[in-house]
């Protein structure tokens, strides 16, 4: 299916594997990439070191296109930016929106610079900077997440900017990917649904809970940092939105010294990129430890399997996953499902 997106960046299939941390590893990515589609890496979790090993093992497994997800706001971005220019990575995807000079250096090098917004201004300004695609999240997705439903925010971007639009929240078969295109869109994220395939390193005692959850299972909670954070509800999350500020806070404290180790972050450079992430947000000192290792706690679920120990990310399409395909027979499903949906509109038009 040719779209401007797919013209863009070279994949074949205009279908895109977001970058969610501890689960957009090379693995993924590279099995993403095989499909068709443009499988994207997690930077936030990794040290720079891993993150030039992980680019490195990617390109082992595949020659095709992949991206690289950095989070605008680290300290460290530049030299993450840096890393994707002299590893050749095709793609660099942000979680917030770049500074304009990141956008400059980046597109400089030739790499495809592509931010997820949230917001019809949000996209307005990094398209004016030099972005050359954004994705837009709807409510729906998982993660941190806003209130306007895909549905609604999607044509609104679509009208307002003259780039590529890749549409993300709820989106998880093909019917999807052909309302997306009818909003203007030039092809769909997908998180939740590649995290359920069979090439996914999530324990499979974790994706079971994921399996088995319904649509009122995912929930929304600020518990975690003090944002709007889509995920499974569990006891853990309960326990967090029930917890008093002096539990929360030496909870937070223990899981940041545990990140701290894994990171190697020092302890001013974890404030820093929890202060960096409350967005004019009146958080507390809980919540600011909170979301400088908000990676900790996926990382307790997501690797180490402890659900009890750790959140779990989560779109509204959780609820109606039932199945663990591999990226390959997702990806070829998927297109097949839009074909056959396409051909199931012509009668319409016929009949006019």
């Amino acid at each position: 299916m040719d779209t401007a997106f797919t013209r863009l960046v070279g994949v074949r299939h205009p279908i895109v594997q977001t970058g969610m941390g501890w689960v957009a590893g090379p693995r993924l990515v590279s099995a993403t990439a095989e499909a068709g589609a443009l499988g994207v890496l997690a930077s936030a979790t990794m040290t720079l070191g891993q993150l030039r090993d992980a680019v490195r093992e990617v390109r082992s497994r595949t020659d095709a296109p992949f991206g690289v997800n950095l989070r605008a706001d680290a300290g460290d971005a530049g030299d993450r930016v840096r890393i994707i220019i002299d590893e050749g990575v095709r793609v660099a995807s942000f979680a917030l929106a770049p500074s304009r000079e990141l956008i400059a250096e980046l597109k400089d090098a030739g790499v495809v610079v592509i931010p997820s917004v949230g917001a019809r201004r949000h996209a307005e300004k990094v398209a004016a900077w030099g972005a050359d695609a954004v994705i837009v999240q709807g409510g729906e997705g998982g993660g941190h997440t806003g209130e306007v439903a895909t549905t609604v925010l999607l044509p609104q971007v679509v009208d307002a900017v003259d780039i590529p639009v890749v549409a993300a929240g709820g989106f998880h078969d093909g019917r999807g990917l052909v309302a997306a295109l009818a909003y203007g869109a030039a092809g769909v994220a997908m998180g939740t649904r590649f995290l359920l395939t069979s090439d996914s390193t999530v324990p499979d005692a974790v994706k079971a809970q994921y399996l088995a959850a319904t649509v009122k299972d995912v929930t929304v909670t600020t518990a975690v940092d003090g944002l709007p954070h889509r995920m499974l509800r569990t006891d853990f999350v309960d326990s967090l939105e029930k917890s008093g500020r002096t539990r929360a806070l030496a909870r937070a404290v223990r899981r940041a010294a545990g990140f701290r180790k894994i990171s190697g972050l020092s302890w001013p450079a974890m404030i820093r990129d929890g202060l960096a992430m409350k967005h004019g947000k009146n958080l507390s000192w809980s919540q600011v430890l909170l979301a400088a290792n908000t990676p900790m706690l996926l990382k307790s679920a997501m690797v180490d399997g402890r659900t009890d120990l750790g959140v779990m990310a989560s779109g509204q399409v959780a609820g109606v996953i039932d199945d663990l395909p591999s990226c390959t027979e997702l990806v070829d499903r998927i297109m097949t499902e839009a074909e056959e949906t396409l051909k199931s509109l012509e009668p319409l038009r016929a009949a006019r």
